[in-house]
């Protein structure tokens, strides 16, 4: 992906080295999320980044009175190295893409404006309105606050455990999020975020996976009119997208965590789907392309 020396945004929040905290709440959590056997820690932490998943309770991290606790001395509380500058200014190149491609969609497509998002930047432990972000949250948009979280060490992971490598990949990642922001702004994550919350587990499971269905084409949509704007895309760039795609498929990583794939279980859609949808915005460049809510064949 061609980045380097271009223009980055304003609307990120870098709280990366500030520490972790105690942050305490309710029994009954916070505010829902919008939304990736015998591989250890890293493969709990990836199944719950993937799933949208909070996997603390797994990993002692809940306390007995019911309160959340997180961790409270992170790792990422040194000096900010060159290679923590130069992903800081990758995330803000590509978070302005998205910017200038859905600012176009907006007016063009929908005949309105479009104000972008803020991206929370942070290592270690922070917290958000959906709960407190962390290794065990991964990526995620919260509606609360209408931000979008990242912990940059993800990408590691994605690329060291997951074999989905590429500056490309990483792109994706944001896209996914910024999308999650649009369909938010576009009134669709709230209607099915009602319905969610008023469907037996396995409906609303259903509706989850549309959600990010959806959001991968909007990803893909991004990706084509991107390229054309400042032409970005090197050779194999959409190849990592795909593969990316496929590696946080939730069949596949149930597969890999030792289970056999249960649908009913799926929030994020099968491997072939997560990558034909990324390919459908791709391919078409268009909103009305991309509304699984209405697909008969997801």
């Amino acid at each position: 992906m061609r980045w380097r020396g271009r223009r980055g945004s304003a609307n990120i929040e870098d709280r990366r080295g500030q520490g972790g905290r105690i942050v305490r709440r309710g029994r009954r959590g916070a505010a829902r999320a919008g939304g990736i056997g015998g591989f250890g820690l890293i493969a709990i932490l990836v199944v719950g980044w993937v799933l949208g998943i909070d996997v603390r309770p797994f990993l002692g991290l809940v306390g007995g009175d019911g309160y959340v606790q997180t961790q409270s001395a992170p790792t990422g509380t040194g000096p900010a190295t060159q290679a923590d500058r130069e992903m800081g200014q990758f995330v803000s190149v590509v978070l302005a893409d998205t910017e200038a491609v859905w600012s176009g969609i907006f007016r063009e497509q929908l005949g309105a404006s479009y104000v972008p998002v803020t991206l929370v930047l942070f290592d270690g432990v922070t917290p958000s309105p959906c709960g407190n972000a962390s290794g065990a949250t991964g990526p995620f948009y919260c509606p609360a606050d209408k931000k979008a979280y990242l912990d940059t060490a993800f990408f590691t992971t994605l690329e060291r455990q997951m074999g989905a490598g590429g500056d490309f990949a990483a792109a994706y990642v944001v896209a996914h999020e910024v999308a999650h922001y649009v369909q938010d702004e576009l009134g669709i994550l709230e209607q099915a975020n009602r319905i969610r919350a008023q469907a037996p587990e396995a409906e609303a499971n259903a509706v989850s996976v549309r959600i990010e269905l959806q959001a991968d084409c909007y990803s893909g949509i991004w990706a084509r009119l991107a390229d054309e704007r400042f032409d970005i895309l090197e050779r194999g760039d959409i190849q990592e997208a795909i593969n990316a795609a496929h590696r946080i498929g939730d069949d596949y990583l149930q597969r890999r965590a030792g289970r056999v794939p249960a649908p009913h279980t799926f929030t994020h859609g099968t491997s072939e789907q997560r990558a034909r949808w990324f390919d459908t915005g791709y391919r078409s460049a268009d909103l009305t392309a991309c509304d699984t809510f209405s697909a008969t064949r997801l």
